[in-house]
């Protein structure tokens, strides 16, 4: 069974790292691997595949950045004749970006099986480009893979029938409990010459953030009044920085001494950094994930999140983007207690999602989806 696994962004990578390792293990199956380009500098894709171990693409599409329409519609004129030449059983996508949205479409026009992991999720708010791409890839995707379930109840609400959807845990989850010894070996604290669960760790990407200046204005003059009392770390998106810039903030967030932006980190420096950290604010759907995993509390800057079981089970709090709420909502964490929160991780959240996801894979195969090749498992 030929399996084309699809990536193109950063938060793409951590998922389909397990899910290559595991289909490896099977003879039956023959995984390729594609990257659009979509994440292309070193910082923001090849360091990522390096922590990671994860092999050189097979395809290397070169996309790069552009308007939303522009990298969607490029991917699927690369993907097209790829699809066309591979004629694979079955593509496997990961995620909510535009490269995951692109080879949905080509590979449903192509009359290709598609598999979407991470399926499911909803913030109901359609002003997000990601959650657009959600509905679109699990409304043609043959086999649904979820993390948490609520995805599966919206599934359900969405008409999808029950026999394609599968609750398997959170991949993301398999890569952090593998890569944590090694990031946490890292030392990254120190590094920096920062004192463990002494500073906050920022992230911040999402236009509804970036891109609304008397938004940016407002985190900014949050920070600056955050970072007298505790050092944030900010590993920027290079959008963010440019954002920062064409706003005339660059300054302000510069004369804040306890404010240290920096280039994007790679995996396991990130990793390392955000499990030392006292608190995490990001408008990040993955970190709100990862530090639910990690028991570190979290901040979302955002008003909704498509991940509510970190919420209802871990450690997230979604505070929305006001200035007053930001410094209030941080200060009452920094005043409570200094160590990750003892909380069980959510159901199935336990390194094993992948194993579980090939195994579905093969089922399907196995029931007759795929009756070009005798698969083994």
């Amino acid at each position: 069974m030929k399996i084309v696994n699809v990536v193109g962004a950063r938060p793409n990578f951590m998922k389909v790292a397990p899910l290559l390792e595991e289909m490896a293990r099977h003879p039956g199956i023959e995984p390729l691997l594609v990257h659009t380009g979509q994440h292309y500098d070193a910082r923001m894709s090849d360091l990522f595949f390096r922590d990671l171990g994860i092999r050189e693409p097979d395809h290397y599409l070169g996309v790069g950045s552009g308007t939303h329409a522009q990298q969607t519609g490029q991917i699927m004129q690369a993907l097209e004749p790829l699809f066309d030449e591979l004629r694979p059983d079955l593509v496997l996508v990961v995620g909510d970006v535009n490269s995951t949205l692109a080879a949905a479409l080509v590979a449903a026009k192509a009359s290709i099986p598609l598999a979407h992991v991470e399926a499911g999720l909803r913030s109901f708010d359609r002003t997000m480009p990601e959650e657009v791409n959600r509905i679109v890839t699990d409304a043609l995707a043959e086999l649904l893979f979820t993390t948490e379930a609520d995805a599966a109840e919206n599934l359900r609400k969405e008409g999808v029938a029950a026999e394609r959807i599968h609750f398997v845990g959170n991949v993301m989850v398999d890569t952090l409990l593998k890569q944590r010894p090694r990031a946490e070996g890292l030392d990254m604290p120190a590094r920096l010459g920062l004192e463990p669960r002494g500073y906050a760790v920022l992230t911040l990407h999402r236009p509804s953030n970036v891109d609304e200046p008397e938004v940016l204005r407002g985190i900014v003059g949050a920070l600056a009044t955050l970072q007298r009392t505790i050092p944030i770390v900010f590993p920027a998106h290079p959008r963010t920085v440019q954002r920062l810039a064409a706003l005339g903030l660059s300054e302000a967030a510069a004369a804040s001494a306890n404010l240290r932006i920096m280039e994007p980190l790679g995996y396991l420096e990130f990793l390392g950094l955000m499990a030392g950290a006292r608190v995490v604010l990001t408008d990040s759907g993955g970190l709100q994930e990862e530090t639910t995993a990690l028991g570190i509390p979290c901040l979302t800057l955002r008003e909704n999140t498509e991940r509510p079981i970190t919420v209802t089970q871990g450690t997230n709090r979604v505070i929305g983007v006001s200035p007053e709420r930001i410094v209030r909502e941080t200060r009452r964490v920094l005043e409570a207690d200094a160590g990750p929160a003892d909380l069980p991780r959510p159901p199935l959240w336990d390194g094993r999602a992948a194993e579980r996801t090939v195994q579905a894979i093969l089922t399907w195969a196995d029931a007759g989806a795929v009756d070009t090749v005798n698969v083994a498992v």
